[in-house]
């Protein structure tokens, strides 16, 4: 996705950086830093919306924020992922190497391994469906009670009707509109009873495109969950939107076999799918995130 401050996305502003990230920085600081790493060879993959990604040699990248609000988020991925990497079924990019503020760049940043694979968000839904089952049981390793210092995030995790004012305003922004029923779908889930039990370790952005698969044609196979910048702990329903952004209702039907939750939590999870969905749909020709999308609503309209 573009990274300029002025650019706008269906009424979503993309954020400006406030820190400029080149070659040169990145390559300074592993020299002062990390010498034994500073040889290796360095490319950027992404300038995305919260970091700046390089790959590292063959098997690591560098994770470094690009602006202020992100630099909380790498922190909780540094602090929590070595914790919870051992307790999962499926990799994670748990920090090897961390990094200091230097040479005039003002955040902490991340040696991570690198996952060699291609975003579950290039393949079918069809496709998805072959790591259906894996996805319900990484879910419910991570899903586990969280420890009072878990990370908070101020939009997941939280009860759907949080973000009923958003979901509102972009459906009525939405040029062309998005026909559906998805301020009922969505209310549904909003004016479903909350989540009672303790605040359960969440992903908080499992859309396919953070999904690593393994190359190649026919059923996808998971190679490693990734971007836990929005990790926190809370309502699971949040994460269980993936069963409408991943999956086909057969491979829908494997990932929830897998999990332990009730008919209100999957009612809950339903109206966040409406939520991500609508967001994802919007977003412009070219983005990887658009057919995810539309994939959710389609499979939503079906149900409904």
């Amino acid at each position: 996705m573009t990274t300029q401050g002025a650019a706008k996305r269906t009424g979503i502003a993309v954020p400006a950086h406030d820190v400029d990230v080149t070659d040169a920085l990145v390559r300074t600081l592993l020299k002062e830093q990390h010498p034994d790493l500073a040889h290796l060879d360095l490319s950027r993959v992404t300038n995305g919306w919260d970091n700046v990604v390089y790959r590292l040699g063959q098997e690591l990248a560098v994770r470094l924020p690009r602006r202020a609000s992100a630099h909380q988020l790498l922190l909780n991925e540094v602090r929590w992922l070595p914790f919870l990497a051992p307790r999962l079924p499926s990799p994670i990019p748990a920090a090897v190497r961390r990094g200091q503020p230097g040479v005039g760049y003002p955040y902490h940043w991340a040696v991570v391994p690198w996952f060699d694979g291609e975003s579950a968000a290039i393949r079918s839904a069809a496709d998805r469906d072959g790591y259906a089952a894996t996805l319900g049981r990484f879910l419910r390793a991570l899903h586990v009670p969280a420890p009072a210092d878990a990370p908070r995030n101020r939009v997941r995790g939280l009860a759907l009707a949080t973000r009923a004012e958003d979901f509102t305003r972009r459906l009525a922004e939405a040029d062309p509109p998005l026909e559906g029923p998805w301020h009922a779908l969505f209310a549904a889930g909003a004016n479903a009873p909350e989540h009672h039990g303790p605040p359960l370790w969440l992903h908080g952005d499992l859309h396919p495109h953070n999904l690593v698969t393994v190359p190649g044609s026919g059923p996808a196979r998971i190679l490693a969950v990734v971007d836990f910048g929005d990790i926190t702990a809370g309502d699971p329903a949040c994460d269980l939107a993936a069963a409408w952004l991943h999956f086909t209702p057969a491979g829908r039907a494997a990932f929830v076999a897998e999990l332990p939750y009730d008919e209100d939590t999957w009612l809950r999870a339903r109206g966040w799918a409406v939520h991500f969905g609508t967001m994802m749909a919007l977003m412009p020709d070219g983005d990887p995130l658009q057919s995810v999308g539309r994939h959710a609503i389609e499979q939503l309209c079906r149900e409904n």
